[in-house]
């Protein structure tokens, strides 16, 4: 169920955070680095992958506010087109060290939670605030930016973990 005010949100934003830093705290950089048996992304990609849609989540609001106009999911791409937008992402950050994954996630969630802690009220419920955000509120594009981004990547983690285990107990 999504959050319904700003209160609710940063802190379902913090929990998710927590519980996917909680997973993260066990995986080493040899970890960090094998790919998921059936799509090849690790989980480096995936924290990479988190914290440069967070950076997304900034610019549409700010160009929002801004009154620029704001073209989602990034200029070129469609929303149909976001697996080829998500291997761009990954292919440009395919030199990012494991630490460095970890601090731009980091840094983006406290930048996340920072912005959103400046965000008043109406403007993060107010349908159609601004014309990015189609039928949704900024705080759904925030909340679908942010923890269920957070809720996936901690499922596909842990499935990674898990299956490395299990190849690990075969051999």
């Amino acid at each position: 169920m999504a959050a319904t005010d700003k209160a609710e949100l940063i802190g379902v934003a913090e929990k998710e955070f927590s519980k996917l830093k909680t997973t993260l705290d066990g995986i080493d950089e040899k970890t960090a680095n094998i790919p998921h048996p059936t799509d090849g992304i690790t989980i480096k990609d995936t924290i990479v992958h988190r914290a440069h849609w967070l950076g997304l989540f900034e610019g549409w609001y700010r160009g929002g506010k801004d009154g620029e106009t704001v073209v989602t999911p990034a200029p070129g791409y469609k929303w149909n087109q976001l697996k080829a937008y998500n291997a761009k992402v990954r292919e440009d950050a395919s030199d990012v060290s494991w630490p460095s994954a970890l601090a731009r996630l980091e840094n983006a969630h406290n930048d996340f939670v920072a912005l959103l802690d400046g965000i008043d009220e109406a403007e993060l419920y107010e349908p159609h605030r601004y014309a990015w955000t189609n039928n949704w509120t900024v705080g759904r594009w925030a909340e679908s930016s942010g923890p269920s981004h957070y809720r996936s990547a901690n499922k596909y983690i842990r499935e990674i973990v898990r299956k490395t285990t299990e190849r690990a107990a075969l051999n």
